[in-house]
C-alpha cells in the first residue's frame, strides 16, 4: 500500500495560505432543479423520505450524503430523488465547512440520532469529513467517496492537492478566490469563494469546478456557493475509518479539482471498490445515475 507523496514544506505553506478546495467541492444548486433527476420529486437538503426501508432482506441502511466546499446539500438532489425512489431513507445535512474536526464531530452527532445501520457518502471535501466522522460512529457500516478526498491520518486537503500536478485550485489565490473575513473566526482565517471569471492560469468556475455542467446551471451554482474556511484546508485528518470499514469510490476521469490519478491512488490505498465515470468534479450532478448505483451497491453489501 503506497503512501501519498508529500509536497515540500514551502509549497504546502504556500497552498495553505492561498487555496481552498472543493469539496469538494461539490455544487450549490439551491435555486435550480437538476435536469437529470427522474420524475420523482427531489427533496430539499435536509428532508428525508418517509417511505418504508424494509424489504425481505432486512432493513435498508439509512443513507447520509455530505456535500463539500462551494456547495450545499441541494447538490445531491438528483441522487436523493433516485435513492428515495428505491425506498431508502436519505438525509443530506449541512456541512459547516469550518474545519475537519469540527465538521466531522457535527456529522457524527447527527448520525448518532439515527437508528440502525448508516452508509456515509462524501463528495470532495465531504470525503475528509466522513473519514473522520465514521470513526466516531458505531452505526456507520460503509463509506462512499464521490470525486472525494480519501485521506490517511495526518494528511490535509492542501497536501493532497499538491501530491500530483493538475489541480485547478492550486494557483495564486488572487486569481481564483475571493477571500472574506468572517466573525469570530481564528486569527487570520478567511472564507474563500470561487471566482466565476477566468484569470490567468485559472480557467474560470465552469472549467475548473463545473466542467460538464451547462453554462446556465453553472452560473447558478457559482452565485449560490457557500464558502470554505481556508484554515480547514491545512487541518490534518484523524485516524481513517476506511481502514476498518468497506468503502466505494466514484472517480471522475475528467475532474479538474482532484486529479483523477490522485483519486485512483487514494481509492486503491483504501481498498475501495472503484468505479470510473467520464465526468468532471460534479458527477453527482452530471451523472447521478452512476453515483446512485454505487451508493446502492454499498448499501446492499452491508445489509
Amino acid at each position: 500500500m503506497r503512501s501519498l507523496p508529500r509536497p515540500r514544506t514551502r509549497r504546502a505553506r504556500a497552498l495553505a495560505a492561498s487555496c481552498v478546495v472543493a469539496a469538494a467541492a461539490t455544487v450549490f444548486a439551491a435555486t435550480s432543479q437538476v435536469t437529470a433527476a427522474p420524475a420523482t420529486t427531489a427533496t430539499t437538503a435536509t428532508t428525508a423520505t418517509t417511505a418504508s426501508a424494509e424489504t425481505d432482506g432486512g432493513a435498508k441502511p439509512t443513507i447520509v450524503l455530505v456535500h463539500g466546499a462551494w456547495a450545499d446539500a441541494s447538490s445531491w438532489n438528483a441522487v436523493i430523488a433516485r435513492l428515495q425512489h428505491a425506498g431508502y431513507t436519505v438525509y443530506a445535512p449541512p456541512n459547516p465547512l469550518r474545519g475537519v474536526s469540527y465538521d466531522a464531530q457535527t456529522l457524527a452527532s447527527f448520525v448518532a440520532t439515527l437508528p440502525g445501520p448508516v452508509v456515509l457518502v462524501g463528495h470532495s471535501y465531504g470525503g475528509m469529513v466522513i473519514t473522520d466522522a465514521a470513526a466516531k460512529s458505531a452505526n456507520v457500516k460503509a463509506l462512499v467517496y464521490d470525486d472525494a478526498y480519501i485521506p490517511d491520518e495526518g494528511e490535509t486537503v492542501f497536501q493532497i492537492n499538491a501530491a500530483r500536478p493538475g489541480s485547478c485550485v492550486t494557483a495564486e489565490p488572487s486569481t481564483f478566490l475571493n477571500l472574506v473575513p468572517y466573525p469570530k473566526g481564528p486569527s487570520g482565517d478567511v472564507d474563500a469563494y470561487l471566482k466565476w471569471a477566468p484569470n490567468g492560469a485559472y480557467k474560470g468556475f465552469q472549467d475548473c469546478f463545473a466542467n460538464g455542467v451547462p453554462a446556465a446551471q453553472a452560473r447558478l451554482l457559482a452565485a449560490g456557493q457557500r464558502p470554505f474556511a481556508v484554515s480547514a484546508g491545512s487541518e490534518p485528518s484523524g485516524a481513517p475509518a476506511w481502514k476498518s470499514l468497506p468503502s466505494w469510490a466514484v472517480v471522475g476521469t475528467q475532474d479538474h479539482v482532484i486529479p483523477p490519478a490522485e483519486q485512483r491512488a487514494m481509492a486503491e490505498r483504501a481498498h475501495a471498490h472503484m468505479t470510473e465515470v467520464p465526468a468532471g468534479h460534479l458527477s453527482l450532478v452530471t451523472r447521478p445515475d452512476v453515483v446512485t448505483r454505487v451508493i446502492t451497491e454499498a448499501a446492499e453489501a452491508v445489509r
